[in-house]
C-alpha cells in the first residue's frame, strides 16, 4: 500500500510531489507490463498489437525477445517489426539463444518488446534473471514493454503453489511489479482459455492435454482469475492515491470502497473492530484502523493502553491495517478526516459515544465533530448495543510491576534552587527594569523546571515562586500583605500564569518523553522484523527471537515449540539456561489453555518463569518464557506491550518457516505419489509385457514344435531371448534405482581409456543397434579418464538404448568425443524427432517418458534417470537437447580431466 502521506494545509504531499518530480527529469525508460492469469490468454499478442500501433504513429519500435510458441498468430504480428537478432551462448555443449542485451542499448530504440519478465537467463549472461536485463535496458532511457503471469509474482508464490500443487520456481520482486509505469491486464475466461488449449492456440497437443489434466482446470484458473484482476486492482489503486498526494486532490474518489475504523480506550472497540472486518469483507475492500494519539493519551491508565494495543493486534490479526497518528490539531476529527481524504478512504467507522453531555460540552465530541466535518464520506456511527455481543478483549491476568511511586525529594529541591536563583537576579536587576517586569525572570524558572522534572514539582515551583514575587517584590516588601488593589490583580494573573506555564510545560514533556520511547522501541522492532526476514531456518528464527527479547526487556527468554503429545525447549538466551519440573508444569499448562502460567500470573504463580503462548491468526504455535534476577513482577506495562509485538512478530516468523516446510512436505509427498503410481504402471506394463511374449513363444514351441518350420523356430527363440533380455534390463534399472536414490552407489575410480569403454558399450549393444548405422567421431590422444568402467558402460548402453528406440531404422547413430579445456565431452546424436521442448525440463526425472509415435518400442522412464545418477557420481555432467543441424536429439557428458592424467598428457 502507498505510504500515508497527510499535510495539514490540504497542499500536495512533498514526497508524492518528489516521486513525481523524479519520474519526469530522470532519462529512466517507463515500464508497461501485460499480466494475465495464465499461459495463453493473449498477452503477447497484445503487447504486439500495441507495438504496431506505436509504429503507426511513429515511434522506433524493435522487438528485443518475443516466444511465439508456434502460435501463427503471434507469429503473424512479428511480421513488420524489426527483431534484434539473439544471442548465443554455448551452454555445456549445447548453443541457447538469449536476448541480445549489447545490441539493443547499441541501436537504442524508443521502446523494445521483452517477452516472459520472469525468465532465468542462461548460465553465461549478463544478468540472472531477465528483470535485470529489463533494469538495464530502462536506465538507457530505453522504454520497455514485457509480460509476466500473475504466478511468477513473489508475493502471489505461495498462494499459487496452494491452489495449483505447482510452485513456480521464476518469481519477479513485487518491487518491480509495483514500479511499472503501466500495468495492462489481459482477461479471459476459463471456458475460453480451455477452448483456446483444445484447439491448440496454446500448448502443441500433446501438452495441451497434460495441461488440461493439471495445471488449466476450470477451478485453478477462476482462482488464478481473481488473483490477476486482484493484484492489478491493488497496483492501480496505489497509482490513484499517487496521483491524488501529488495534485493536493481530496478524496474520496469512490474508485473502490477503502473502509476506516475509528478506535480508543473504549472497551467496545473490539466489536466494531469486527464489524468493520465484516464491512469490508462485504464491500471487498481493504480497511485501516485508525488510533489517533491525543493530549489525553499521556492520562490514559495502564489497563486502557492495554486495551488500545490489544485492539490494535486484533486488527491485524483479522487482516485490516492498525494506524497510529499523532494528533496535529485540537480536534482529533479533524485529524481523521484529513488522513481519511489523503488515503482516499470511502467510509468510516465510529463507536456511538458513551460519555455524559456535559464532558461533550466541555471537551467536544468526536463523532458530531466528525460527521460535521466528512463531506462525502460516508460515516457509520455504530450504537453501543449492535457490537456489546461480541466478546471484548480479555484483561490481562498477568500482573505487571507498578511504576516506582516513592517519593522523590530531589526535584523539589532542585525547584525550589532554581526559584531561588530567579529571585537573586531579581533582586540584580529590579533597579533597571522595575518591579513589575521580575516576574518574567520567576517564569523562567518555572518553565524550566516543568520541562526537566515534569507538572507536580513545577507546580511547586510555581506557589514558590508567587509567595517570593509577592514577599520581595510587591509593596509593602517582605510581608505578604499586598495594598494595592493593582497588584492584587498583578499577583493573581501572575499565579495564573505560572500554574498555566506549568501545566503545558509539563504536558509537553511528558509527550516528548513518551515520542522518544516509542520511537525507541519501533526502531528495535523494525531491527527485529529484518532479522527475522533474513532468517531462513526454524533455528535460525528461534534464536533470533530469544535473543532479541532477551536484549530489549533485560530478561532471560526460553522458547518451547509442540514435540508429539507435549512441548520441548527449542531454543533460549542465554543457550545453558535448563527448566525445573514447575516450570515445565506451568509452560504444558500454558499450552494446553492457551492461557498465560507461572510467575506473576494467576496460575502456577510459584513457578520460577513466566510462560506465554504465542498466537498467529491460526492459533497457538509455542510457548515462551521469561524470567529475571529481580523480585516481584518481572515487566511493567510499557515493556508487557513491547513483549507482545515481539511475541506476534516472533510468532508469525515461526509460521511462515512452518507453512515453508509444510509446502516441501506436500511436494515431496505428491512426488512420492506420482512415483509410486508410475512405478506400479510401469511394472505392470514393462513387467507383464515382456513375460507375455515369452509365455507365448515358449506355448507355441510346445504346442506346435512339430509343424513349425526350423526358421519359425528360430523367430520364436529369438522372441524369448529379446524378451528376456528387455526383462532382464528392466530389472537391473529398477536395481540401479534403488542403490542410486539408498546412496549405496560407490564408484570404482580408475584411469580408463574412452574409446575402450565405448566399444564395449557398442558390443553390448549389438543386437539393439542392429537396424542403425553407427558413426564415430572420437578425437585422438584423448587423456585418461578417472571413472567407474561397468557404471559409464551402462549410462552409453542406456543412451544407445534410448537413441535406438528413437531414431527411426536405417539412420545414423553418432557418438562423437573431443576435449573441452580441463574436461572431455562425449555426445550421442540420434536422427529421430528430438525432444520436445516442453519435455526438455523433465527428460532425466524417473518414470518420464517422452510421447512417441508407435513405431516406437515403449521403455521402462529408468534409463536417462540412472544414467545421470551414475555421471553425477563420477562427478560429470549430463545434459540433453537438440540437434542444431537436423532434426534429432543430443546427450552430452562432460567429465573432468583428473591431475594425473593430465600430467601424463603432459609428458606424452
Amino acid at each position: 500500500m502507498a505510504d500515508h502521506r497527510r499535510d495539514s494545509e490540504n497542499r500536495p504531499s512533498p514526497e508524492a510531489l518528489l516521486e513525481a518530480a523524479r519520474r519526469e527529469e530522470s532519462r529512466v525508460g517507463k515500464l508497461r507490463i501485460f499480466v494475465g492469469a495464465a499461459p495463453g490468454v493473449g498477452k503477447t499478442y497484445e503487447m504486439l498489437q500495441q507495438a504496431h500501433a506505436r509504429k503507426k504513429d511513429g515511434y522506433d519500435v524493435v522487438v528485443g525477445i518475443v516466444e511465439t510458441h508456434g502460435r501463427r498468430e503471434t507469429e503473424a504480428l512479428l511480421e513488420g517489426l524489426e527483431v534484434i537478432p539473439r544471442q548465443r551462448i554455448d551452454y555445456r555443449g549445447q548453443w541457447l539463444e538469449e536476448m541480445d542485451l549489447d545490441a539493443i542499448i547499441a541501436r537504442r530504440p524508443q521502446i523494445v518488446l521483452v517477452d516472459e519478465l520472469a525468465h532465468t537467463n542462461v548460465e553465461g549472461s549478463r544478468h540472472p534473471k531477465r528483470y535485470l536485463d529489463v533494469e538495464e535496458l530502462m536506465s538507457h532511457g530505453i522504454d520497455v514493454y514485457t509480460t509476466v503471469n500473475v504466478q511468477h509474482i513473489e508475493s502471489l508464490n505461495d498462494v499459487v503453489a496452494q491452489i495449483t500443487h505447482v510452485r513456480v520456481r521464476e518469481t519477479v520482486p513485487d518491487a518491480v511489479f509495483d514500479r511499472a509505469d503501466a500495468v495492462e491486464l489481459i482477461d479471459l475466461t476459463p471456458d475460453d482459455l480451455i477452448q483456446r488449449l483444445k484447439e491448440g492456440k496454446v500448448y502443441v497437443p500433446r501438452q495441451a492435454e497434460r495441461a488440461l489434466e493439471h495445471f488449466f482446470s476450470p477451478a485453478n484458473l477462476t482462482a488464478l482469475r481473481e488473483l490477476a484482476l486482484r493484484r492489478t486492482a491493488e497496483r492501480v489503486d496505489e497509482q490513484l492515491l499517487t496521483e491524488m498526494q501529488a495534485r493536493a486532490i481530496q478524496g474520496p474518489w469512490a474508485a473502490g470502497e477503502r473502509i476506516l475504523v475509528c478506535i480508543s480506550e473504549d472497551p467496545r472497540c473490539a466489536g466494531l473492530v469486527r464489524y468493520s472486518k465484516r464491512l469490508a469483507d462485504r464491500l471487498h475492500g481493504p480497511w485501516i484502523a485508525l488510533y489517533v494519539e491525543g493530549r489525553r493519551a499521556v492520562q490514559l491508565s495502564e489497563e486502557e493502553r492495554d486495551r488500545i494495543a490489544d485492539t490494535l493486534r486484533l486488527v491485524e490479526t483479522l487482516g485490516g491495517e492498525p494506524v497510529t497518528l499523532p494528533a496535529s490539531s485540537r480536534h482529533i476529527a479533524e485529524d481523521i478526516v484529513r488522513y481519511s481524504q489523503t488515503n482516499n478512504v470511502t467510509q468510516i467507522v465510529i463507536g456511538k459515544s458513551a460519555r455524559t453531555r456535559w464532558f461533550e460540552i466541555v471537551h467536544g465530541s468526536v463523532v458530531h465533530d466528525l460527521v460535521r466535518r466528512s463531506g462525502n464520506i460516508s460515516v457509520h456511527v455504530i450504537a453501543g448495543d449492535s457490537i456489546s455481543g461480541h466478546e471484548p478483549i480479555a484483561k490481562k491476568t498477568v500482573r505487571a510491576a507498578e511504576h516506582d511511586q516513592t517519593f522523590d525529594p530531589r526535584p523539589y529541591g532542585v525547584a525550589l534552587f532554581a526559584v531561588a536563583v530567579a529571585l537573586g537576579f531579581g533582586m540584580l536587576i529590579k533597579s533597571w527594569v522595575g518591579a513589575g517586569n521580575v516576574d518574567l525572570v520567576f517564569l523562567t524558572a518555572v518553565v524550566a523546571v516543568a520541562v526537566r522534572f515534569g507538572l507536580w514539582p513545577s507546580l511547586f515551583a510555581s506557589l514558590t515562586s508567587a509567595l517570593a514575587y509577592n514577599f520581595f517584590f510587591l509593596p509593602p516588601v517582605y510581608t505578604l500583605t499586598i495594598t494595592d488593589p493593582a497588584n492584587v490583580v498583578a499577583f493573581g494573573f501572575f499565579t495564573l500564569v505560572a500554574v498555566i506555564v506549568s501545566s503545558v510545560a509539563a504536558r509537553g514533556q511528558m509527550q516528548a518523553v513518551a515520542a522518544m520511547e516509542r520511537a525507541r522501541s519501533t526502531e528495535s522492532l523494525y531491527s527485529f522484523s529484518r532479522k527475522l526476514a533474513g532468517a531462513g531456518t526454524l533455528d535460525d528464527v528461534l534464536w533470533a527471537t530469544a535473543y532479541q527479547t532477551a536484549l530489549m526487556l533485560k530478561v532471560r527468554v526460553v522458547l518451547l515449540l509442540p514435540e508429539a503429545d507435549s512441548i520441548a525447549v527449542k531454543a533460549g538466551y542465554p543457550p545453558e539456561d535448563i527448566l525445573d519440573d514447575a516450570d515445565l508444569a506451568a509452560a504444558r499448562w500454558a499450552w494446553e489453555n492457551d492461557r498465560a502460567a507461572g510467575r506473576g500470573s494467576d496460575t502456577l504463580p510459584g513457578a520460577k518463569r513466566l510462560f506465554l503462548p504465542m498466537h498467529t491468526g491460526r492459533g497457538a504455535i509455542g510457548v515462551m518464557g521469561i524470567d529475571s534476577d529481580k523480585t516481584g513482577p518481572l515487566l511493567t506495562p510499557d515493556q508487557r506491550r513491547l513483549l507482545d509485538a515481539l511475541r506476534d512478530q516472533g510468532a508469525l516468523a515461526i509460521e511462515r518457516v512452518r507453512l515453508v516446510e509444510e509446502m516441501d512436505r506436500v511436494e515431496r509427498a505428491a512426488e512420492t505419489e506420482r512415483l509410486r503410481s508410475a512405478l506400479l504402471t510401469s511394472i505392470s506394463h514393462d513387467l507383464k509385457t515382456p513375460l507375455a511374449a515369452v509365455l507365448g513363444a515358449a506355448e507355441a514351441l510346445r504346442d506346435l514344435g512339430e509343424r513349425l518350420s526350423d526358421a519359425e523356430k528360430a523367430d520364436l527363440v529369438g522372441t524369448i531371448i529379446d524378451e528376456s533380455e528387455r526383462l532382464n534390463r528392466f530389472i537391473a534399472n529398477l536395481l540401479d534405482m534403488t542403490k542410486l536414490e539408498s546412496g549405496a552407489v560407490a564408484p570404482n575410480v580408475a584411469l580408463h581409456d574412452l574409446g575402450e569403454i565405448v566399444g564395449s558399450a557398442l558390443r553390448r549393444a549389438g543386437r539393439i543397434l542392429s537396424q542403425h548405422k553407427i558413426e564415430l567421431e572420437l578425437a585422438p590422444n584423448l587423456p585418461m579418464i578417472a571413472l567407474d568402467a561397468v557404471l559409464f558402460e551402462q549410462v552409453l548402453f542406456n543412451l544407445l538404448d534410448n537413441a535406438a528406440k528413437y531414431a527411426p531404422p536405417q539412420t545414423t547413430i553418432r557418438i562423437q568425443s573431443w576435449r573441452a579445456g580441463n574436461s572431455v565431452c562425449l555426445c550421442v546424436l540420434d536422427e529421430g524427432s528430438g525432444i520436445p521442448a516442453s519435455d526438455l525440463d523433465h527428460i532425466f526425472d524417473k518414470f518420464y517418458r517422452a510421447r512417441k509415435a508407435d513405431h516406437v518400442r515403449a521403455g521402462t522412464g529408468l534409463g536417462l534417470a540412472i544414467s545421470r545418477g551414475f555421471v553425477e557420481a563420477m562427478h560429470g555432467t549430463i545434459v540433453a537437447g537438440n540437434r542444431t543441424d537436423r532434426s534429432g536429439a543430443v546427450f552430452t557428458i562432460k567429465l573432468p580431466i583428473p591431475n594425473e592424467a593430465a600430467q601424463l598428457d603432459t609428458a606424452a
